[in-house]
């Protein structure tokens, strides 16, 4: 990947909008490209932390596994998205989550510590750094809440609203149902449930990926109470 092109992806990410020409050139010039195939990590969970991540194509899962095996998904990362940035103001030396591609990705690494130096010589990039963590903070309370109060179902049916398009009734789930029920917090045998019970109300069908809504006005009603 040429300079130019590293350049222009970074300008064009919204957490590196505020920098100056000379910083975004400090920035490229410390960064490095990596393309990963399907099911290739990024970096493992307890890995020491060096840097973070601005993903320029594909889909990345950021999932944690528990002492007895289990995985669960904490979040899928699309394109023009950064992840672990936060880790550079914690005392936090390794990565907390496991990252891999679901499809082929290419990602732009940039090195931690010396975006860090330059945050010290930069406010209002501290100030964008700052705003864009809140942002990301105030999704996961909304995340906690929906885990905390809404059933499987629910939790289901408006992720499913969320990813369709405003314009048709039929889409791709763009990821494997196991990473969504996991992304839920639903086991799978329930997943499958709730997708059965929709199909049965004749509100959703799912062939595969394949995703068919046959009552929209059902599915606002289940999501809303």
């Amino acid at each position: 990947m040429e300079p130019g092109e590293i350049l222009h992806a970074l300008q064009g990410s919204h957490l590196f909008s505020a920098l100056t020409a000379e910083q975004i050139e400090r920035v490229r010039r410390h960064a490095h490209v990596t393309d990963m195939v399907e099911g290739e990590s990024l970096f493992f969970q307890g890995d020491a932390v060096s840097s973070f991540y601005l993903v320029l194509s594909g889909r990345i899962k950021l999932y944690r596994v528990s002492p007895d095996g289990k995985e669960k998904v904490v979040e899928i990362m699309e394109t023009n998205a950064t992840f672990a940035e936060a880790l550079m103001f914690t005392d936090e030396a390794n990565y907390p989550v496991t990252a891999t591609a679901l499809v082929p990705s290419r990602v732009i690494g940039i090195n931690c510590r010396d975006f860090k130096a330059m945050l010290r010589e930069s406010v209002e990039t501290c100030f964008l750094l700052m705003g864009s963590m809140s942002f990301r903070l105030r999704s996961l309370i909304r995340e906690i809440d929906a885990l905390s109060l809404d059933t499987g179902t629910v939790r289901t049916v408006a992720y499913l609203l969320h990813h369709a398009p405003q314009d048709r009734d039929n889409f791709e789930l763009s990821i494997a149902k196991s990473v969504i029920a996991s992304r839920l917090s639903v086991k799978p045998e329930t997943f499958s449930r709730i997708l059965k019970n929709l199909h049965e109300r004749d509100i959703v069908t799912i062939d595969g990926r394949r995703v068919t809504i046959h009552d929209r006005e059902a599915m606002t009603s289940i999501c809303s109470g």
